[in-house]
Parts: C-alpha cells; sequence; structure tokens
C-alpha cells in the first residue's frame, strides 16, 4: 500500500468554504478512483491561517496515476483551489506503508 500526502494552506477564515470545495472535489474524485483504500482529511489552526492535509491510501502507483495523472509526484488542483490557498505547493509525498494496525470497530 502506498500513502499519498498532499498539504494546503488558506486562510482560516476561509476554513469552511474549503472543506465544502475539497469535499466536492479532490476527496470525493480520490475516493471514487479505483485502487484507492481510505481518505483522511486532518486540519489545524496555525496563527491567522488553517492548514489542511489529506492522507490518502492507494494498491499502487497505478492507482495513483488513476486520480493523479502520469505525473503522479505533482499535486493535482482544481481550478477554483487558487481562490483559497496562500500557495500552490507543486509537488506531494508518497510513501510505502510498511506496517499499519486498524482495530476492529
Amino acid at each position: 500500500m502506498i500513502v499519498r500526502i498532499w498539504h494546503g494552506r488558506v486562510p482560516a477564515d476561509k476554513k469552511q468554504a474549503y472543506l465544502d470545495y475539497l469535499e466536492r472535489t479532490g476527496l470525493k474524485d480520490s475516493a471514487a478512483t479505483v485502487g484507492n483504500r481510505g481518505v483522511d482529511l486532518l486540519c489545524r489552526e496555525v496563527g491567522r491561517f488553517t492548514d489542511f492535509m489529506t492522507v490518502t491510501r492507494w494498491d499502487s502507483v497505478e492507482a495513483i496515476k488513476a486520480f493523479a495523472g502520469d505525473d503522479y509526484q505533482k499535486a493535482r488542483y482544481y481550478p477554483e483551489d487558487a481562490e483559497f490557498l496562500s500557495e500552490m505547493e507543486p509537488f506531494v509525498k508518497h510513501y510505502e506503508v510498511l506496517y499499519s494496525h486498524q482495530p476492529n470497530s
């Protein structure tokens, strides 16, 4: 399994609007992609900004490419992202999962 991590920062007063936007775009699209094994969205307040981090889990690089395109190391942005984000980080990070524990619910 591969984890893909993306980070973005928005002004704190745009937190809810950006969350709504993410739910309609990247979160929905990644979750619907064959080979996606989960999507988490994290956030934290940092002064006047809200940091968002998406952590998605994938079966393979090919599954990631189905979501992000052949240049899968680059961040995938949507048209309105520039209206929210303080900067458009060009790349994401990928990690191979070596250990994972999911307790029974």
